[in-house]
């Protein structure tokens, strides 16, 4: 811990698929002296335990459902316990009000940050990907185009787009995104600790981001740049 004598910091980062959340939340973690906390490297773990809880997790998982707001939360809070000594940055949890507010009978939320990303710019980006099925060779429209538009360079066979990467499935998720956190936002907007942070790129975002976290918090990388 430094010896700022500054309190800890409880702090909540929410953004849509494609809207660069991991990249902004390791940069965090090098930067400022928080603990990560992904709700999906949790459950992942606690289900290749099976742990009693992640064992009942799977079932849910394994039925396509929505694991309950109440499984959600015991995970989460059993885990925090581990970091009471902690600042840190929780990841893919609350994503619900219950869970929101479940959260908040344990922990005073200090700051939650918002990446908001327009919802054209992370469609481009989750639709670039194409794929040459029998080589396995990918393409992005953005990075590394093929020569000709969905074409592979070499054999001239056509590309084809995974599940995933179509642009009816990932408008579908955006679309599901919003629906379930919109309600979260709100319920942060209200009371007042809702930070939102715009722009197209990660590049455009992530110093604001870091200059919002030194308010709060000692860089302890300082021996480095500040943009990594």
């Amino acid at each position: 811990m430094g010896s700022t004598g500054r309190a800890l910091l409880r702090a909540v980062i929410m953004g849509p698929p494609g809207s660069g959340k991991g990249t902004v939340s390791s940069r965090i973690i090098k930067h400022f002296a928080l603990k990560h906390l992904s709700s999906g490297d949790l459950l992942r773990d606690n289900m290749n335990k099976g742990t009693e809880i992640g064992v009942l997790a799977k079932t849910f998982i394994d039925q396509g459902k929505l694991i309950p707001d109440d499984v959600m939360t015991r995970l989460a809070l059993h885990e925090l316990k581990n970091l009471a000594h902690c600042s840190w940055l929780l990841d893919g949890f609350p994503r619900t009000v219950p869970q929101a507010e479940a959260l908040d009978k344990a922990y005073q939320i200090d700051t939650v940050i918002d990446l908001n990303v327009p919802f054209e710019v992370i469609k481009q980006r989750l639709t670039s990907r194409w794929i040459h099925p029998s080589s396995g060779r990918v393409y992005n429209t953005e990075f590394n185009p093929p020569r000709k538009i969905g074409i592979d360079d070499i054999t001239g066979e056509p590309l084809i787009q995974r599940e995933d990467d179509k642009p009816e499935t990932v408008t579908k998720r955006l679309k599901a995104y919003e629906a379930q956190t919109k309600p979260v936002l709100e319920y942060y907007r209200n009371k007042d600790v809702l930070e939102t942070f715009s722009g197209t790129e990660t590049n455009i975002i992530w110093p604001q981001v870091y200059a919002f976290l030194q308010t709060k918090l000692p860089d302890i990388s300082q021996k480095e740049e500040v943009t990594p």
